[in-house]
This record gives C-alpha cells, sequence and structure tokens, in this order.
C-alpha cells in the first residue's frame, strides 16, 4: 500500500482500540528483509501517540503477527523491555497483510552510529543489561501460545540441504557439531535474533540504556544458549575487536557472568562453545539463502546479495572457532 491508501485503513484498524483518530506522518523505517516498518502518530482528542506499524506476508520462517505479540506479552510480564502491543493480526484484510501495532520507543538501533557514542561505561552497563534483558525472556512462560521447539542442529542442516548447495567447511562443522552434542537443557522462550541492531539505545543519557528489545518474528521454544551465543558472534560486533565479543560491548565472559547474576543459574561454557560453532554456521547458512534468494530471482536485492557475499567470511570463522591449522 502506498502511504495514502495506508492511512484511511490504519485509521479504521485503530478505532477499536483508541476510538476515533487521525494517521498522521506515516513514513517507511525500513523494507526489511522480511518485513516493512512504519512510523506514524495517531492523533486523536486524548492527543497523540507515537506508532510503530510492522507488515509482511506470510511465510514458513517468521512467526506469524499474533503469536510474536503473545511471545512479547509473555516477555514483558517477565520484565524484559519491549514495546507494548496494541493490535496484532494474521488476517491480510485490513492492511493488505497481516500486522502488529506497538507502541514508539524513541533510541538508536543502528550500530555504527551506537558505538560513535559509547564509552567504556556505557558499554559496560550496557552488556550487563543486555544480560539481565535476556535473564527476563528467558524466565518468561512459554507455554500455551503456540510457540514451537525444533533441533536447531537439524533445522539448519536442513535448510542447507534444501538449497542442493554446501561447502567443504560447513559439512565439516555439521559433523563436528553433531559428535560433540552438549546435554540437552530445558527449553525456554527463545527471542531468536537477540543482537545489535535489533536493539533500541538510549543514547542521550550517561551511561547509555537498553530501551527495548525488536523484531521477535524468529521466537520459539530452546535452549537459553541460543540467545547468548547468537549475541556473541563476530557478525554482530560490526568491527568490534574480539576483546568486546559480546554485541561489540563487552567480552563474552562478561556477559556469561552477568547473565548468571541476573538468572541464578550456572551456564556451561562448553555448551556455549558448541552454541557459538552452531550460531556462527547459522549465520553462513541464512547468509547463503538470502543470496539464493537474489540469484534464483525470487527476490532480486543488492542487500540479499551481499549477505551472501559474506559467507565466505562466515567460513573463516568456523575455522577460526574450531582450531584449524
Amino acid at each position: 500500500m502506498t502511504p495514502e491508501e495506508l492511512a484511511p485503513a490504519l485509521t479504521a484498524v485503530l478505532q477499536p482500540s483508541l476510538g476515533t483518530v487521525r494517521v498522521a506522518d506515516l513514513q517507511v523505517l525500513t523494507g526489511g528483509a522480511s518485513r516493512a516498518t512504519w512510523a506514524f502518530e495517531a492523533i486523536g482528542d486524548a492527543g497523540s501517540r507515537k506508532l510503530i506499524l510492522r507488515m509482511g506476508p506470510p511465510d514458513e520462517i517468521h512467526a506469524g503477527m499474533e503469536l510474536e505479540a503473545a511471545a512479547l506479552g509473555r516477555a514483558a510480564a517477565a520484565g524484559a523491555p519491549v514495546p507494548r502491543v496494541l493490535i496484532a493480526d494474521n488476517s491480510s484484510a485490513a492492511l493488505g497483510n497481516p500486522f502488529l501495532i506497538c507502541d514508539f520507543i524513541g533510541g538508536e538501533t543502528i550500530v555504527r552510529r551506537i558505538q560513535r557514542t559509547l564509552d567504556d561505561d556505557s558499554r559496560a552497563h550496557l552488556v550487563r543489561q543486555s544480560a539481565r534483558a535476556l535473564a527476563a525472556i528467558h524466565r518468561a512462560d512459554p507455554t500455551g501460545v503456540g510457540l514451537e521447539a525444533s533441533d536447531q542442529l537439524d533445522e539448519w542442516h536442513a535448510q542447507l540441504d534444501g538449497m542442493g548447495d554446501t561447502t567443504a567447511t560447513f559439512e565439516w562443522a555439521f559433523r563436528w557439531l553433531s559428535a560433540h552434542r552438549p546435554p540437552p537443557s530445558p527449553n525456554v522462550l527463545v527471542h531468536g535474533d537477540f543482537r545489535m541492531g535489533n536493539l533500541i539505545i538510549d543514547t542521550d543519557v550517561h551511561p547509555a540504556e537498553l530501551a527495548a528489545v525488536l523484531d521477535w518474528e524468529l521466537t520459539h521454544t530452546g535452549a537459553v544458549y541460543e540467545d547468548l551465543a547468537w549475541f556473541c558472534i563476530r557478525a554482530w560486533r560490526f568491527g568490534a575487536p574480539e576483546s568486546l565479543g559480546a554485541g561489540g560491548l563487552g567480552s563474552i565472559d562478561v556477559f556469561l557472568r552477568a547473565y548468571e547474576d541476573a538468572s541464578g543459574t550456572t551456564l556451561d561454557r562448553v555448551a556455549m562453545r558448541w552454541w557459538l560453532v552452531l550460531s556462527t554456521l547459522r549465520w553462513g547458512v541464512i547468509g547463503r539463502y538470502q543470496a539464493e534468494r537474489h540469484l534464483s530471482g525470487r527476490t532480486r536485492s543488492v542487500e540479499l546479495a551481499a549477505i551472501g557475499r559474506r559467507v565466505c567470511e562466515t567460513e573463516f570463522d568456523l575455522l577460526t572457532l574450531l582450531g584449524a591449522k
């Protein structure tokens, strides 16, 4: 939809929750690889309210909008910093695609901009806050809303096999992972894409604050290590040195100890290394999948093609993690 078409449709959607309002200042924030995000104001007799609209077609990879909203509600109840959801609908009838509307939360998400503003105090504060946010998410009750668990190793191997393309490094990593599986751990609510870029950071205060955890379309149930390790792969440091391995904010050890303090649990460092290898491999498979979307002509995109070029970086990371000489 164009903004001119979307505004009246949004007005009708908001009426049951907010009454008679006028939609103003509707603007696209990002086209996204999977879902589009719009910012707008709902103006009514009670004043103006800044809101966010997320829309995208249904698919087999991402959680439906209603499931995403349910996970957000459970995370909020457990104390995680997340936006409040007003409306979520899996139907395409109202806006042309399934959608979710939530409160706007101010701050920055572009990591390069964030990094330029942070000093040591802010980085140390943010790495602790990130650990506490994950501990809260993992405390949330995941039952009764339709969240599904899956074997992450099997799932990503099947994803790669489905493309009919692989690399020697990827196959070696899959074999290593199969041979060194850690003992199973309890299933918890997993964000699925907890990383810098999906965190809103308030850089106008000192030390900088974690304002909200965004983009819950990959939410499911699984091991706590899945979220912890994903935050720590090299791709999400955005050029920061290895000493800041946890999201480019602090050391992985400091991050894990902060999580242990916040959750009251003890983490298995051997299991964490296994999940770091799997998370790195997962990013490689995602990169290859995104490239395939472009190369096949299904979704022509310079962004997807550029992500595909990073597969070789992931191979290097895997070889480094596995100690190849």
